[in-house]
This record gives C-alpha cells, structure tokens and sequence, in this order.
C-alpha cells in the first residue's frame, strides 16, 4: 500500500475553512472541508465521510488541491470532442460556399449540407454528418435560405393579371354624431 499525497505547506485547516465560508460553490466548499479535516489531524477515511465520498476521490482532490491550489477544486466543463474541421478547413469551406458550387464540376447547381459534406470527402478525406456540417456552417454564421422555387414554364404576365387588387381607398366618413337637419 502506498503512503498519502500530502498537503500543500502553505495552506492551513483555518484558511480553506475562510476560503469555504466565502465560495459560492457549494461542491467546492464541501471539498475545501474535507481538506482542512486532513490539516486539521483527522484522517483520510474522516474527510472522505465528511465529504461523502471515497478515498481515491478524497486523493483525487489532494492532487488537484497541490496542483492549482482552492480553484482546482472547482468542477470543470468536460472539454468534449475536438471538432472534426481545423481553421484551414473551415476557411475551405466559407470559400466554397461563397463561391458556389460550378454545376459541371461539383453536380448541383446550389449546396445543400448533403453536397457540403460530399465536397468536403472529396477535398479533405473528411467524413462529416449533416448534423455536424449544419453546426459548422452555423458557426460560419450562414443560415439556411433558399430562393423561392419558380417553375421554369411560369407565364409572368399571367400571374400578374390572376393577382387580386384592393379596392380602392373611400374617403372617411366625418367624425362625431350624424348631423340632423
């Protein structure tokens, strides 16, 4: 069995009881207790029921606590997956979209996150969902807009003698009561 970790020297039970009493966080108060009950004199198996948890957690936080001092009892945010695209890869791909796609070479006459992700398999070697790309184009700051579809055979002349017109405007009537004669 292997000895404790110990303790930072320059920290004391009363200091991180102070620095308990003025967090806000509440996980980060009850660590800060379980470490100043080790400064204190108590054992291990005391702080990690005092902090209702078990030893290897209890050492978890002694070694987060030497490294970064009281901030590094603070829960973190998961740093989650890396993004599939770097910097080069997204300028690639604002370029393109920018550009537009050429209808001989790329096969469609507008993008849609289907053909992105298709273009970029065939630019990078990159396999990305739609789900993914639409957060990546999101990013980008496009949105989704798309011209409204006319049909290729669509008389303008006869939609522009189908459209209803106003009637025309009447004049107001007079306020105030009707007048008698």
């Amino acid at each position: 069995m292997g000895s404790a970790v110990s303790l930072r020297t320059d920290f004391d039970g009363e200091k991180l009881r102070l620095l308990a009493r003025q967090t806000k966080d509440a996980n980060q108060a009850r660590r800060l207790l379980a470490l100043a009950s080790i400064y204190d004199g108590g054992s291990r198996s005391n702080a990690a029921r005092l902090g209702s948890v078990t030893l290897q957690i209890v050492r978890d936080w002694v070694v987060r606590f030497n490294a970064r001092g009281p901030d590094g009892l603070i829960n973190g945010k998961a740093p989650g997956k890396s993004s599939l695209l770097n910097d080069d890869q997204r300028s690639a791909l604002a370029l393109a979209i920018e550009r537009g796609p050429t209808p001989y070479l790329d096969g469609v006459v507008r993008w849609r996150l289907c053909d992105l992700a298709q273009w970029l398999w065939e630019e990078f070697r990159i396999s990305v969902s739609v789900q993914t790309l639409g957060r990546e184009v999101r990013a980008l700051g496009y949105r989704k807009l798309s011209a409204r579809p006319r049909h290729y055979a669509q008389d303008a002349d006869a939609a522009e003698a189908f459209k209803k017109t106003s009637p025309p405007l009447s004049r107001k009537s007079p306020r105030g009561p009707p007048k008698v004669k």
